[in-house]
């Protein structure tokens, strides 16, 4: 089904994981993609995957304003007018207080926090009218011992949706955010996991998430495809794909 004939969006950290997801997602229901990375073997794998595909994998390091200025001339000249932008792209490393550096927070807020708004910033004047901005936040209402510098980027990234929402109200530019909670990827979004680590994160995630499962990329492309194309009379929200882990539902489960 050509769902999304003739749609032209942008997925940042869209090269593996849940924004490859919903690159995939887009392409198969007909749209035009630009979607970054920076990792080379993710860029090459994404690029022979997508192969005949209307998709456009390029390398971009959201860290770099520099780089995401080229960002927005290589969009403007490959696309021309955007539907969508899904700002997509994070790192996350894992410090307790003790073991916390100031290198890994600035580098954790400068990708997830600041590169994310700037990139809105430089390609919000290609978004056509009534189109629409998708930010991938985090479920973190429940909060993880080792992940201050991760989810506070995560938050402020959240706020920093909801100040856009208000502001692009005269274009009817619609802004919101999709927060997943466990979601089986190839890294859990952690940098440096070993498979142990892996294989524990997805232990951890079956046994405190209420559904009693970890979720899929899938499920999350589905969620931010929905506030992109069809929640059309929604914005400044975000929208837990988190199987109920952020919602108080634990010892439902439990007792159940």
């Amino acid at each position: 089904m050509n769902v999304y004939a003739g749609k032209k969006a942008v997925v940042t950290g869209g090269t593996h994981g849940m924004g490859l997801a919903i690159a995939q997602a887009l392409l198969d229901g007909g749209a035009e993609v630009v979607l970054t990375g920076r990792n080379e073997r993710t860029l090459e794998q994404a690029r022979a995957e997508l192969a005949g595909r209307p998709a456009h994998v390029l390398r971009s390091d959201a860290a770099s304003l520099t780089e995401i200025e080229a960002l927005g001339a290589e969009v403007q000249r490959r696309l021309g007018a955007v539907d969508a932008l899904f700002v997509n792209h994070g790192t996350a490393e894992f410090q307790t207080l003790a073991e916390l550096t100031e290198e890994s927070f600035d580098r954790q807020f400068a990708i997830n926090t600041k590169g994310a708004l700037f990139t809105v910033r430089r390609l919000a004047p290609l978004l056509a009218d009534h189109g629409s901005i998708v930010f991938t936040t985090v479920a973190n209402d429940v909060i993880f011992p080792g992940l201050s510098s991760y989810s506070g980027s995560k938050e402020a990234l959240r706020a920093i949706a909801q100040v856009l929402a208000a502001e692009l109200l005269p274009r009817r530019i619609r802004v919101n955010s999709v927060a997943p909670g466990f979601i089986e990827t190839p890294t859990m979004g952690v940098v440096g996991l070993t498979a142990a680590e892996r294989a524990d994160f997805l232990k951890q995630g079956e046994q405190s998430t209420p559904l009693r499962r970890n979720g899929t990329v899938a499920e999350v492309a589905r969620a931010a495809l929905f506030l992109a194309f069809e929640a059309t009379f929604t914005t400044g929200i975000e929208l837990p794909v988190d199987g109920g882990w952020g919602q108080g539902l634990g010892g439902h489960a439990d007792a159940a």
